[in-house]
């Protein structure tokens, strides 16, 4: 389960997900300002001096706020680093007060062991049970089951069956992710077995995103048809909007594929993924304005104490007979 040390600096159960090129400290600072456990992306900085500014900026933000004992700001560590490089990252983060960190791809194992021994959590990233029996063999703290209509690299598993099938074989922390953009959802995963929930897309489209505007109107305008799941783009599995694609003259329907993985030799010249061709979940459906993070978390927040507030169906049968 979720270490009760985080749950309680929680206004809500949600994590904005670290998200590439549109988390920034902006957007994370004003998650955790908000009461949500934020993700900040290492790889979205220029370098480690970059990185270093932000975790300052995301700290002077809360404590300007006298917020710096509500929400929790986690980093996303992935991507292939030297166990230095690794090393510097955690220790900048040992400083920035960061107790979470957020693995995907990959095993989890050594970056588990350095982690630890700084007194830090791992949540990992995982798509399917093989990667979630991996995962917890390298005693991560979270698995993040990323399921079913999530935008970005996802899954092909619904969230109904996978979170179930985690819970029963690991007691840490469960994250659900995949397609949730409402207060209703985020009670929905709870329901399910998961102790918190991720929201990527509904944050893409707010006021401290830093992704283009064109892309936040986007996903207003878009709707779940509009959204593609394919690995030929970027090479592995992901969700894209059709019309992002469309604007560079590629054919949802036609897609050519790549020479060779991590390769975007298939791509109109200069063109690359995230970058220029964007990307959206299945919860864009109910995606229809940009509003401030602050906005969109107490909106989020009435949701959830609503759908909290539904009767419990099992209490409901037991009355009836």
């Amino acid at each position: 389960m979720l270490d009760p040390n985080i749950r309680r600096r929680l206004t809500l159960p949600a994590v904005c997900a670290p998200m590439m090129l549109a988390s920034g400290p902006e957007l994370a600072a004003e998650a955790c300002i908000a009461g949500l456990m934020a993700g900040l992306p290492t790889h979205n900085a220029r370098d480690i001096e970059e990185f270093a500014q932000w975790l300052s900026q995301v700290a002077e933000r809360r404590a300007r706020a006298e917020a710096s004992d509500r929400g929790v700001l986690a980093v996303n560590l992935s991507g292939r680093r030297s166990n230095e490089e690794v090393d510097a990252y955690l220790d900048l983060c040992v400083r920035g007060g960061v107790e979470v960190i957020i693995s995907a791809m990959g095993s989890p194992s050594e970056l588990v062991k350095r982690a630890h021994d700084r007194g830090m959590q791992v949540f990992h990233d995982i798509v399917s049970i093989v990667h979630a029996e991996k995962a917890v063999a390298a005693k991560v703290d979270g698995l993040t089951c990323i399921g079913a209509g999530g935008g970005g690299h996802s899954g092909a598993i619904s969230p109904l069956a996978f979170i179930p099938k985690v819970r029963k074989m690991f007691d840490g922390a469960i994250i659900l992710a995949g397609a949730a953009s409402t207060g209703s959802a985020i009670r929905a995963a709870e329901v399910l077995g998961a102790d918190l929930c991720y929201l990527g897309t509904r944050f893409i489209a707010t006021q401290e995103s830093r992704v283009p505007e064109a892309y936040k109107a986007m996903l207003v305008q878009s709707r779940a048809a509009d959204v593609i799941y394919t690995p030929r783009i970027s090479g592995v599995a992901a969700s894209w909007l059709k019309a992002s694609l469309q604007q560079y003259g590629l054919d949802p329907a036609n897609l050519p594929a790549a020479s060779a993985p991590r390769s975007y030799d298939h791509l109109p010249d200069g063109v690359r993924p995230w970058r220029d061709l964007w990307s959206g979940g299945h919860g864009v459906e109910l995606i229809q304005d940009v509003p401030s993070v602050a906005e969109l978390v107490l909106r989020l927040r009435a949701e959830y104490v609503d759908a909290c507030a539904i009767p419990d169906m099992r209490q409901a049968a037991m009355v009836r007979e």
